[in-house]
This record gives structure tokens, sequence and C-alpha cells, in this order.
């Protein structure tokens, strides 16, 4: 099977497998959230991408050439939302690993801290924006031009049309966390940042 830069298998799409047992980022994230949200919303996501570039001049292309080229044409929104999803999900479970946080590499704390001053500022801001999200969508640890930035994006966006490098993401959909956490996302937030966030992901994203 074919798959792109990311990993990503080509059409038709898979589901691709988490990078852990489905009880192995508890108690922070549950089993039973990690089989609703992945194994049937990124799994829907990925269902639906296929049936909607079945005989399109996308069938067949690598899931991120799909998003790249759908990205803001309102024609292609059905598209873009599948496939922007499909790809979100999979870094999300990647920027995750089980007892996660600790400190970043020397090479990314450098970058962190001559971007926001320290790590924990630089995680005070996913917090804050993560919780200052209107709505469904995702917060970034983006690299743009030579400094990180954080940036949140609603539903499927994904922070490429400003040319930002995704270094790693928190979800902030609802169905994320509420199973676990009920309405309190700043608690579910403020526990990956604390115990799952995958600081060595995100230092092999900056390259």
């Amino acid at each position: 099977m074919r798959t792109d830069e990311h990993g990503n298998a080509a059409s038709p799409y898979a589901l691709p497998p988490l990078p852990y047992v489905d009880n192995a980022l508890e108690p922070v994230i549950s089993a039973n959230t990690i089989g609703f949200h992945y194994g049937k919303h990124h799994k829907g996501y990925v269902d639906n991408l296929n049936k909607l570039v079945a005989g399109t001049e996308f069938a067949g292309l690598p899931l991120w050439n799909i998003v790249t080229q759908t990205a803001g044409k309102a024609d292609k929104t059905a598209i873009f939302n599948n496939a922007a999803q499909a790809w979100n999900h999979t870094f999300f479970w990647r920027s995750l690993k089980p007892n996660g946080a600790g400190e970043p590499s020397a090479v990314l704390k450098q970058k962190i801290e001559a971007s926001f001053g320290t790590v924990d500022t630089c995680k005070k801001e996913l917090a804050t924006a993560a919780t200052a999200q209107f709505g469904s969508g995702w917060v970034w640890l983006v690299l743009d031009g030579d400094k990180l930035k954080v940036v949140k994006t609603g539903n499927a966006d994904l922070p490429i049309s400003a040319g930002r490098k995704p270094l790693l993401t928190i979800d902030v959909w609802e169905h994320a966390y509420y199973l676990d956490y009920q309405n309190r996302r700043a608690d579910y937030v403020t526990a990956i940042l604390d115990k799952l966030i995958n600081w060595s992901f995100a230092g092999e994203s900056l390259g």
C-alpha cells in the first residue's frame, strides 16, 4: 500500500493504527473515550473520505495532498473537512504518549525558550488557547518562520494556509473529552499538558 510523507495510506484510505493500546492513556483519557473517539469519530472521517473521493481527481492521492489541494475551496468543503480531520486525528494521537510530558529535547527546549521564555509559559499559552477556542477545533504548537507559536483553528482547519508547520496538537472538539470530563475542557487540557504531551514527537516534527 502506498503511503505519503506522513505515513498515511493513499486511497483507499485506511484508519492508521493507534501508537499505543486503547487504555494506555488512562487515567487522563479512558479506553472508553478512545473507543468512541478513535473507533467511531476518526474512523468515520476516513470512511466518509473514501466515499467522497471515489471516482474524483483526488482518488489515489496521498492524504496530505488532498488536504492542501482542497483547503479554502468552497466547492470542496466536504472533502477537505473529512481529509483534514483524518489527518488531524492521526497527528493528535502522535502528539500524546503514555507517561508523556517531562522535558523536551535540548534542541526543542532551546527553541521553546527562545520563543516563549520558558516551557511552562509555552504550556500556559497552549492551555489558554485551548480554553479560548469557541466551539470545536484544535490548538497547535507550530513553527512559523524561525519562531514557535501557539495557534488555534476551528472545526477541521489546520495551520497550513499561512505556511506554518505543525509540531503537535490538542483536540478540543467536545467528543475528545466529554465522556471523561463532561464540560471541563480546561481540566482535560491541563491533564494532557502535565501527563501526556509528546515532546519527542514535537522535536521530530521540528526536524
